[in-house]
């Protein structure tokens, strides 16, 4: 199935469960409230609700508050949930015998270990004890549902705490279930936007363009004769999302004492911060929104409108885009200098969400990108969809980011090994300076052999991170979902064009950033930001100079300093004279109190001691 705009992400397909295997949490659970409420036909009342004095049923404002409901799901879940969790240790532990050299498996060696996995056999399912770890952990999170589904794309991206070869498999979850009837589709959309599908949309295909675990998508018109795509949350997604979560908290303690290396509260925290926005449509209509105010300079680059007045935080409406997939079909249907615009679109695009606005997708693969064509290549446009995962970066980390891209992309890996250790958070016993040596020793082997061809830097970055589990330092979610949004510009760019120099190309786009970042103007801005901070400042400097005008005399005494903290005090009075010279001039103050702050301020800078 082609994925489209506002499509749930996951292949399009759901292989089937073997004879006797668990079925997914939101199929076992049955109906529950939401899904009773969804089935009912539009306009009817509430059997549960009070009768009013004129004999009708009234609804209380406390029906639908449940305090402990989250918790009651999650004692019901708790079971399951550690059934597969030891049903994964003993499997673990099985694989791992399984994987021992033969000669460990002769005689009497291992032979603690070889006893113990043939007493844990009989306790495992059958159908997964000769698997290998990663193909049992897929299993079990595919069997327990989308919330662990999401999980394991979760895990699949933290290539810098996990090895490889379980993020290689984790890659592979499927995240699709089948369809539901498109009458319980019709009756959320007339529960949440209340009125009658007929009323809201001229026209709606029954048919859904996709379906994963959390959401169904379906194309529709709407009375003004718009084409969109209407997103709506499956029903009961929201109330097994909340208990799983809870429950995810209390395992990551436990694992997190079991295996403390792979940080397994970090990424169950990050899961659900990234969950809890992806089951609320408020959440992507707003990034929608974001993102079009972000690039509403640039005309290449498109996202699709938002039509609030049809979206509620379990329906989503949105402008559907068309166009085609950045695949095998464009390179056969664009020109070359509609590939070469798709490829810089995308770069530009990519690098500018990144380090200059710090707000990314963060859900960025092949599928989540529509080329739109125009009559001419410079009226092509490149359109993102799917916005429900985004990240962020603070504005002191997305300066650290810009300067780390534009050392790295510049071949000055000290620089960038400096940069990358700034944004890094060192565990216990971490070695910070190991793990610099490391990178740095890395990145330049990677930088000559790109003399010989191109190289990737999202595979330079990637690797980076990989090296701080070794010496136990750790990076934020954002930095992997950086380098996913960086692999799909290189992937895609490739595809449109074998020989695409990466290093170039981006070269060319973060100096472009870089630029504007030190530009006076940009600097300036960032003063006034600032100026509450800067005029409280100003307006100490008299009692500031009168005080450092005394210290100033007492330093070129020969007598020594009474306060041996007068040179750090110096210091500080002298930038603060350099500050309030840089407020004067940008507020256009006079040059008779501009120039004195400045000389004043170097002077004391000169003499501190």
């Amino acid at each position: 199935m082609d994925r489209s705009n506002g499509s749930p992400s996951g292949p399009s397909s759901q292989p089937t469960a073997p004879s006797g295997e668990e079925t997914p949490a939101v199929a076992q659970g049955g109906p529950n409230r939401e899904e009773s409420s969804a089935s009912r036909a539009p306009g009817s009342e509430d059997p549960s609700s009070p009768p009013s004095s004129n004999g009708t049923p009234q609804s209380s404002p406390f029906t639908d508050f449940d305090p402990l409901a989250p918790y009651r799901g999650a004692f019901r879940r708790f079971f399951t949930v550690w059934r597969h969790v030891a049903g994964l240790l003993m499997g673990g532990h099985i694989a791992y015998v399984e994987s021992l050299p033969r000669v460990q498996k002769t005689g009497m060696r291992s032979l603690g270990k070889r006893v113990l996995a043939g007493i844990l056999k009989p306790f495992v399912r059958s159908d997964l004890r000769n698997r290998p770890f990663p193909e049992q952990l897929r299993r079990r999170l595919e069997i327990l549902g989308p919330t662990f589904t999401k999980l394991g794309q979760i895990m699949a991206i933290r290539e810098d705490l996990l090895p490889e070869v379980i993020t290689e498999e984790l890659d592979s979850l499927m995240d699709h279930l089948p369809p539901i009837p498109f009458a319980q589709v019709k009756a959320i959309i007339e529960r949440e936007l209340e009125d009658p599908v007929e009323s809201l949309f001229r026209s709606i295909d029954p048919e859904p363009l996709a379906a994963a675990s959390i959401a169904q998508v379906h194309r529709a018109t709407t009375h003004d004769g718009d084409d969109v795509v209407v997103k709506v949350i499956k029903p009961g997604i929201r109330d097994v999302v909340t208990s799983d979560l809870k429950l995810l908290e209390f395992f990551g303690v436990f694992l997190q004492w079991l295996l403390p290396r792979y940080q397994p509260t970090q990424i169950i925290e990050e899961f659900g911060a990234y969950t809890k926005r992806e089951i609320d449509f408020d959440y992507e209509a707003d990034h929608a929104e974001i993102f079009a105010a972000n690039f509403q300079d640039v005309p290449g680059v498109v996202f699709p409108d938002v039509h609030r007045a049809l979206s509620t935080s379990d329906v989503l409406t949105m402008e559907y885009l068309g166009g085609m997939r950045p695949g095998p079909q464009a390179v056969r249907e664009l020109s070359e200098a509609e590939r070469q615009r798709v490829i810089d679109l995308g770069a530009s695009a990519v690098i500018r969400m990144l380090y200059k606005d710090g707000f990314f997708h963060a859900d960025l693969h092949a599928g989540n990108l529509k080329i739109l064509p125009g009559d001419r290549p410079e009226d092509l446009q490149i359109g993102f969809i799917d916005l429900g995962m985004v990240g962020r970066f603070r504005a002191d980390i997305r300066r650290r980011m810009l300067y780390y891209y534009y050392a790295l992309v510049r071949g000055d890996v000290e620089n960038a090994a400096r940069y990358l250790l700034d944004m890094a958070r060192v565990g216990e016993g971490g070695d910070p300076q190991g793990f610099r040596r490391a990178v740095s020793d890395m990145a330049r082997h990677f930088l000559m052999r790109s003399k010989q061809g191109s190289i990737s830097l999202a595979q330079v970055i990637l690797q980076s991170l990989s090296l701080g589990g070794r010496y136990r330092i750790f990076f934020p979610v954002e930095m992997t979902l950086m380098v996913k949004a960086l692999v799909t510009f290189e992937g895609v760019g490739r595809t449109l064009d074998p020989d695409l120099d990466v290093v170039a190309v981006s070269r060319r786009h973060v100096q472009r950033i870089f630029r504007e970042r030190f530009n006076p103007l940009t600097l300036g801005s960032e003063l006034l930001s600032n100026a509450p901070e800067l005029v409280d400042v100003a307006l100490k400097l008299p009692q500031l100079l009168t005080s450092g005008v005394a210290q100033l005399e007492e330093s070129l005494t020969d007598q020594p300093p009474s306060d041996p903290l007068s040179g750090v005090r110096s210091s500080v009075i002298a930038g603060a004279c350099i500050v309030g010279g840089v407020i004067s001039v940008v507020q256009g103050g006079p040059l008779w109190l501009s120039i004195p702050l400045f000389v004043l301020g170097a002077g004391l800078a000169v003499w501190a001691r």
